[in-house]
């Protein structure tokens, strides 16, 4: 074969007239012709066809090409030919000396050439036998030429008829070698195997082409290929990063982004990854400073999340598995040192990995003195490498991340370590982001609900229920609020609102509202001039709350309000909004009440009026109140999203609670992002029979009598017990509106949730508490009014005040 012998050549000197006038021994070897039979004769005798113009004259330049010579057995020779001009002493022509060499085979030092490239090359026959291999490709077959000669590639290496990654869906080289064979077609591919012996897996970038005949039939098979493992690796690991780029880190939540790190490694890089995290990041919490890692003592923390490339030991979200490193284990060091370690079962090198290729860890470079660990106890384990890192974030240690393999026989590499370094660094700033935006969405939600009514109050002009949502999972926490707020004289004040923004400052802002309208509405103010206060008050919380450039503005301003008073008695019900969706009202026969109003402008304003409507319901009306939050859809607009809820509202519920659950069921999507509140209300009319009012004159004289009424009344309605305390708080009532105020003069008591007293004048004169000298004649009246009852106040009207006062039932 190439390479074993040098070819035959034949030098000839060949004189001016073209006669051969010397013959070499490389000429017998190539022609068969001897020096005695050729010196003396033409030069033209020894070619088959008649020479070009001016031969040997045109062969002057040096190599001529091809041409056909005569054997001596009268075959024919085709060969190549070179010919230089031969020059005597002075400089005069003497011939020419001809090189002949058969056409056909490879020159010397192509032969060379092929043999010692650094890529391996081999020739096979259809059959897939072994023709020619050059000295790269025995090295790394790690057999001779001559040992594989005519044997069959498959029978040699039966490794490379299995897939060693299915996943890839890459066929096995022989059958690559065989398709082109069969198709005449030539492949170009990268091939990824692990020889038997091996623990490394090899990159080649192999080409594999058909070799034909003169006719075209193909007559072998030939292939090259270099061994781009580093590069290959190198790409991997890259994808690997890109993946976690866009795979971590997805959603502000500490376990998911646990679980989406110990999923992206797997299977390209690691066989199993578990992360560990302390309870308080988990909560949301500061993470335990350093100086706990240096006692001594276990270091307790959870398994928030472990994938494995076999799928048996995944762990889905939920309840958190306690885990406890002992001291001086790898990964309590790795968290008291805050560098990572790398264990592997056994040095690298040994048992027979380098049979076929080096692979990447013969590369000094992937491991710098002192790494990695051989620690054998892991192999109990099944494991042959594990890398473990400490999970760090802005400073603060968060936990600890390990990697293993145990499927794949492959030692871990310094580049490796690199990957798994970055992987984790690129999680823990995910996860601590995470655990930033957990604890202040719980604290802004903890602000939120306890500033938010934990039970409705008790009473009876209206039946309520109530839902309250935050925004979706990617959301922050939003300033949604509602009340229900009892009133003097069995009324009640439905309440709901909106402030602009999201987060602790929209919470604080809600909070300060909703302080502010109970406070106004202690002060029992009409809807109206509520909302004209609370605007004024809006603006000077704007004022006073001037941010610096690092504080977020208060979210106050722009805020929305909704202010409903519903009075049993007289089944009147008056609103007023600020910016708000006005509310829904259904009678009990199903017929949609229109609301004769128009929203005031936003809270923080300032400047423009508020208007109050006022419009009488029957009884069983159903009140829908809400925030935008609850019709606000970015497919459909809101008049259609309003209209959507005032049919699920038609359908008839005996319970308002299940109702509620279902409007927000078929109103809200999972992909919401702003909150949403519902307060549900049914009216009810106070029984007239509850109700007894009385004129009084402007007389002292009246007083008795009104105290008379007031005992009868009670007496009538079986409170017996009340009787005393109604008679002077009546009396004192009484006396004092005839004494300071003005007629008409009217004494009214309610018998609801508990009993009032109300006695109205046409005075705006508000009566107030003061403290009586020793021989004062005057002033303890409403004292003992204050001291005798739950509460008194008073409430203007247009027409003057109403003096009230409400006792509990025995």
């Amino acid at each position: 074969m190439a390479g074993t012998k040098d070819a035959p050549t034949a030098a000839v000197v060949v004189d001016p007239d073209g006669v051969v006038s010397g013959w070499s021994e490389g000429g017998r070897l190539l022609l068969g012709w001897t020096a005695k039979d050729t010196v003396g004769r033409p030069v033209a005798d020894l070619l088959v066809d008649p020479p070009p113009a001016g031969f040997p004259e045109g062969y002057g330049a040096g190599p001529t090409g091809f041409i056909a010579l005569r054997h001596r057995d009268g075959s024919t020779v085709d060969a190549v030919l070179a010919a230089q001009p031969l020059f005597g002493p002075d400089g005069r022509p003497l011939g020419h000396v001809v090189t002949v060499q058969r056409w056909g085979r490879r020159p010397v030092i192509a032969d060379r050439a092929f043999e010692q490239s650094p890529f391996a090359l081999g020739v096979y026959d259809p059959e897939l036998r072994f023709l020619w291999i050059n000295a790269s490709s025995g090295r790394v077959i790690a057999h001779s030429e001559e040992q594989v000669l005519g044997k069959k590639y498959r029978e040699l290496f039966p490794e490379f008829d299995r897939e060693l990654f299915p996943e890839r869906d890459d066929k096995p080289y022989t059958d690559q070698l065989s398709e082109v064979a069969r198709t005449g077609k030539p492949a170009r591919l990268i091939t990824v195997f692990r020889p038997l012996g091996s623990n490394y897996a090899n990159a080649w970038a192999t080409s594999i082409w058909p070799v034909r005949d003169a006719e075209g039939r193909v007559r072998a098979v030939a292939n090259w290929g270099f061994d781009m493992s580093a590069e290959y690796w190198a790409r991997q690991r890259l994808l690997i990063l890109n993946k976690a780029s866009g795979g971590i880190g997805r959603t502000l939540d500490v376990i998911g982004t646990a679980q989406e790190l110990a999923r992206t490694p797997v299977p390209g890089f690691a066989d199993l990854v578990s992360v560990d995290l302390f309870d308080e990041v988990l909560r949301g919490e500061e993470p335990p400073s350093a100086s706990a890692f240096t006692r001594g003592e276990p270091i307790p923390l959870s398994r928030a999340a472990q994938h494995s490339a076999r799928g048996d030991t995944d762990r889905a979200l939920g309840p958190m598995i306690p885990v406890s490193h002992a001291p001086g284990s790898v990964a309590a060091r790795c968290m008291a040192t805050g560098s990572s370690t790398v264990e592997l079962a056994a040095e690298p090198g040994q048992g027979g990995e380098w049979a076929f290729g080096p692979g990447l860890a013969a590369d000094p470079a992937h491991w710098p003195p002192g790494n990695p660990l051989i620690d054998g106890s892991i192999a109990a384990d099944g494991l042959t490498g594990r890398i473990t890192v400490p999970l760090r974030a802005r400073g603060a240690l968060l936990g600890v991340v390990a990697f293993s393999r145990s499927d794949r026989p492959e030692a871990f590499t310094a580049d490796d370590l690199i990957l798994a370094e970055e992987l984790t660094a690129k999680a823990a700033v995910a996860i601590d982001n995470a655990r930033r935006y957990s604890r202040e969405r719980t604290t802004a939600l903890t602000l939120q609900r306890s500033l938010l009514p934990q039970g409705l109050p008790n009473q009876e002009a209206v039946e309520v229920a109530s839902r309250y949502l935050p925004g979706g999972a990617g959301a922050e926490v939003g300033g949604d609020w509602f009340d229900v707020i009892p009133l003097s004289g069995a009324r009640v004040a439905l309440v709901v609102g909106d402030v602009v923004g999201h987060g602790l400052h929209a919470s604080a802002s809600m909070g300060r509202l909703r302080t502010a309208v109970r406070t106004l509405a202690d002060v029992d103010l009409p809807p109206d001039e509520l909302l004209t206060h609370l605007d004024d008050l809006v603006l000077h919380l704007a004022s006073d709350l001037q941010p610096a450039d690092h504080f977020q503005p208060a979210g106050e301003s722009g805020a929305t309000c909704l202010y409903t008073v519903y009075d049993p008695v007289s089944r009147r019900f008056t609103l007023a909004s600020a910016g708000h969706p006005l509310p829904l009202i259904i009678s009990a026969d199903g017929t949609r009440t229109p609301v004769p109003a128009q929203p005031g402008p936003p809270l923080g304003i300032g400047g423009l009026p508020f208007e109050a409507t006022e419009l009488g319901l029957p009884e069983g009306s159903l009140l829908a109140l809400y925030t935008d939050g609850l019709v606000r859809s970015r497919k459909r607009d809101v008049d259609e999203r309003i209209a959507e809820l005032q049919r699920i509202l038609n359908h008839s519920a005996t319970s308002l609670e299940i109702l509620c659950d279902t409007v927000m069921d078929a109103m809200l999507s999972e992909s919401r992002t702003d909150d949403a509140a519902l307060l549900l209300a049914r009216t009810h009319a106070l029984d007239p029979h509850h109700v007894a009012d009385w004129d009084v004159g402007p007389d002292p004289a009246q007083v008795p009598g009104a105290r008379k009424f007031a005992v009868d009344q009670v007496d009538a309605w079986g409170l017996e017990e009340a009787a005393f305390v109604t008679e002077l708080v009546v009396s004192e009532l009484v006396t004092n509106a005839i004494r300071y105020g003005e007629p008409p003069i009217r004494l009214r008591l309610i018998r609801d949730t508990s009993l009032i007293c109300e006695v109205s004048d046409a005075s705006s004169t508000a009566p107030h508490l003061r403290r009586a000298r020793a021989f004062d004649e005057g002033g303890r009246g409403l004292l003992l009014v204050a001291q005798l009852t739950q509460g008194w106040g008073t409430r203007h009207t247009t027409s003057g005040k109403t003096i009230w006062c409400a006792q509990a039932l025995p």
